[in-house]
């Protein structure tokens, strides 16, 4: 059986139904956008009841992350190979037996193992279920709805990752365990869904490249194991450096033997000579090194300088996605009607405006003077979300849907990184920068406070165990003292971070341009089928 390419209709579009096919696939991966961010919420209960340290739970919310970065291109092929609704399914039941076993961690010794272990499996869950999810989406709906299908799809799902810091929140006042319990009742519902939906599978035969599938997961997990790591270790640690530039050795290594491969590759690497496609994929890479990331660092610092409490920095998030969700589901209208290239150069230049504005008000610690540029910056990314994502599977006609998919979603996670990885470290050194002079202005001189400034930083960045330090001593009666003028430091620090984000989305503008535009369809590109 050959690939399905973007125009063939597919069983499920025969015999499900377009609205039930949608509705089950948005609660399968409503549960993995989702728990990107809820145990980060709820990381201080989970340590100090199973006595852990804070690398220690800093692994339980790295090891999803890795696992799913790691085998997101092996989900996408084995969804071609097995049909996309069987995997999409047993990635769902992983995930979700995963989910109930993080609940049930007991309290002993073994728990950080126990959790790491299955927060991995609900990792590898998530890499199965998301890209055969997306593929059904898009195999389902025609060519002149799709667009429209997947800016919903994208909206919501993309919106739920906000939703991870109330719910963690409020799930949290109950009991810790709550947040992985939490799973099971809507995995149940998406399978359900998924029953009654229908879906017919059409498996291929064809062999798993699993030398490919090896290289890639190895190169992928190296590399995002340094860039996660990076802050605790140091960017002039060996093991730092090793696994940055042996993951992308590997991959480099991937790509030539996949460029070999004659039968059967785990990506067809031909899809890349699609200047289309190219420019899709470099636009969600530099607009995703902003939009995962945002979360982390606008919660903190609503936090930190706003002084929210957890909760009021979700609902501060969701300004965000007030203008995400609107623009998100006019991107997608714009790309049945136009094509991709309008709402992208939309969106980035939007997007650079809003990150680049919402830096300079950063420090005026008022949402009421921040609200309209966190909504543009929100809206910049709805716009060009969905096109990109959409138009790389439908001008890939050589690749399959959900090899097309697991390509896209891991770029985006290796973005999600990086962006993590270097705005985290600009964070810190910045907040360090920052806080030793105002120290200094104030009389606190000396190696003491150069060491008690980077003590503080790590602390506010995430990476320490308090906020403030307590005590009576000089130090800890100073520190309380000066904490208003180490809010405005960390201020200062996230609004360099803003404006860095404002420059991925210039980025992402550029290669925009890069696109040749139009729809699919509307022309004949002899790149798209001078491979098949």
């Amino acid at each position: 059986m050959g690939r399905q390419t973007a125009g063939t209709p597919s069983g499920a579009r025969r015999t499900g139904s377009l609205g039930l096919t949608l509705a089950a696939m948005l609660f399968a991966v409503s549960m993995t956008f989702i728990d990107q961010t809820i145990v980060a919420i709820a990381a201080p209960e989970i340590s100090d009841e199973l006595s852990l340290s804070s690398s220690g739970v800093q692994w339980i919310v790295n090891a999803y992350l890795l696992s799913l970065a790691a085998f997101f291109a092996l989900g996408g092929r084995l969804s071609d190979l097995y049909g996309h609704r069987r995997v999409m399914l047993i990635g769902t039941v992983l995930f979700v037996v995963s989910s109930a076993l993080c609940g049930f961690v007991p309290d002993d010794s073994f728990a950080q193992v126990w959790l790491v272990c299955f927060r991995a499996t609900q990792g590898l869950g998530a890499a199965l279920m998301f890209p055969a999810a997306l593929a059904v989406v898009v195999a389902v709906f025609p060519l002149e709805r799709r667009g429209s299908a997947l800016a919903l799809f994208f909206g919501l799902s993309g919106g739920l990752t906000a939703v991870g810091p109330i719910l963690g929140g409020w799930l949290t006042s109950w009991t810790w365990r709550a947040i992985f319990w939490v799973n099971i009742p809507v995995a149940l519902i998406a399978i359900v869904l998924t029953l009654l939906a229908r879906i017919r599978d059409e498996p291929r035969r064809e062999t798993l490249d699993v030398t490919g599938a090896v290289l890639v997961a190895a190169g992928m997990g190296l590399s995002v194991l340094g860039l996660m790591q990076a802050s605790a270790w140091g960017w002039s640690s060996v093991a730092t450096w090793a696994c940055i530039a042996g993951g992308l050795l590997i991959l480099a290594l991937f790509v030539r033997v996949e460029l070999r491969t004659t039968r059967h590759p785990l990506i067809t690497m031909a899809v890349f000579r699609d200047r289309a496609f190219v420019a899709d994929n470099l636009v969600l890479f530099f607009a995703m090194t902003a939009f995962v990331p945002v979360f982390f660092f606008a919660s903190v610092y609503a936090q930190v300088s706003l002084s929210a409490s957890p909760n009021e920095a979700g609902i501060y998030m969701l300004v965000f996605f007030a203008g995400f969700g609107v623009a998100s589901q006019l991107g997608g209208r714009m790309l049945d009607t136009r094509g991709a290239k309008h709402p992208m150069l939309l969106g980035t230049a939007l997007g650079a405006a809003g990150f680049a504005l919402w830096a300079h008000r950063a420090t005026e610690l008022s949402l009421n003077d921040q609200w309209p540029y966190i909504v543009m910056a929100g809206a910049g990314i709805g716009f060009l979300l969905s096109p990109a994502s959409t138009d790389a599977v439908n001008r890939a006609l050589s690749a399959s849907y959900g090899e097309v998919t697991g390509i896209t979603q891991t770029l985006r996670n290796f973005a999600a990184a990086v962006g993590l990885a270097v705005f985290g470290t600009v964070l810190t050194h910045v907040t360090t920068d920052r806080v030793l002079d105002t120290f200094e202005r104030r009389g606190f001189t000396g190696e003491r406070s150069a060491e008690v400034a980077r003590r503080v930083a790590e602390s506010v960045t995430g990476h320490g165990d308090e906020s403030e330090p307590g005590g009576s001593g000089a130090v800890s009666s100073f520190m309380r003292e000066t904490m208003d003028a180490v809010r405005m430091d960390f201020a200062e620090a996230t609004q360099v971070v803003f404006a860095c984000m404002a420059g991925a989305m210039a980025l992402a503008f550029l290669c925009a341009h890069l696109h040749p535009g139009g729809r699919v369809g509307d022309r004949e590109d002899p790149a798209r089928h001078s491979n098949k």
